[in-house]
């Protein structure tokens, strides 16, 4: 069965159940082995369905919602559950109804969650970079203030992404956070290798745009999903071996 990591804080906390689900504790096989949770992978259908289940289960949750991500910054406040087949385009989802857990997808990218104990808000975002710059985790804050919670009170979490030592990225990527914000050079630091390209930090990016949003705390998971392959997909690490998909890890979280 599925064994997530956890955010101390986020676990400290009552009513809510979280994780941030390794590709541990499935029944997909392959290169999707195990707990491959992407309904837009080429896995069988039947085994991604089964994965959430064991997701939902292990949750507690009556359901499991997630979006179909674009890399953008659209927030959706989730009430109901919608059919699998019906995913409207987010990356981020809010809500305050118990039992709906929240999931986001990734392969690299981080997942954020968020959580206002006090309101009885949570929160679930995708954040590539493209996301994180746009500001997907603001509109997920804001969202969630439109809900009744309170940004000082909202404890967040940056789960497992790939690391900043082989997040290899090209001069105009970081000429993109540079022409927004001069001090987001300090995400980025030279590679030590023949290439001279420079890396990106994703999670600490992530977490520095919610500590500048406020919220009471920001947690960095520090996990590389490139790097750590017994444990995760990675997009990445899939194009460097020539497979032809990848999977998917789930994080998600639920009022109980």
């Amino acid at each position: 069965m599925p064994k997530p990591l956890m955010a101390p804080r986020l676990a400290g906390l009552t009513g809510i159940a979280h994780g941030f689900f390794t590709r541990h504790g499935g029944v997909s096989a392959g290169i999707y082995a195990s707990l491959n949770c992407g309904i837009g992978s080429k896995d069988d259908p039947a085994a991604v369905r089964e994965n959430r289940n064991r997701v939902m289960a292990h949750l507690g949750a009556n359901a499991l919602t997630s979006a179909y991500q674009v890399h953008g910054t659209m927030t959706l406040v989730v009430s109901d559950p919608w059919p699998v087949g019906e995913r409207p385009q987010a990356d981020a989802m809010v809500t305050a109804t118990p039992g709906i857990a929240l999931g986001v997808l990734t392969a690299d990218c981080a997942p954020v969650l968020f959580a206002d104990a006090e309101a009885r808000v949570v929160a679930a975002a995708h954040a590539g970079w493209r996301g994180a710059l746009s500001g997907i985790v603001e509109s997920a804050i804001d969202a969630m203030e439109a809900q009744g919670a309170k940004r000082a009170r909202i404890l967040a979490a940056v789960g497992p992404c790939i690391g900043p030592d082989v997040y290899e990225v090209g001069p105009e990527f970081k000429a993109e956070f540079l022409d927004r914000d001069g001090a987001s050079a300090r995400f980025f630091t030279a590679a030590d290798n023949v290439s001279g390209r420079p890396h990106f930090d994703l999670s600490g990016y992530v977490a520095h745009r919610l500590r500048q949003s406020g919220v009471a705390d920001a947690a960095i998971l520090e996990a590389c999903t490139y790097a750590r392959h017994e444990d995760f997909f990675s997009y990445r690490r899939s194009r460097a071996r020539q497979e032809p998909d990848y999977g998917r890890q789930i994080s998600a979280i639920v009022l109980t």
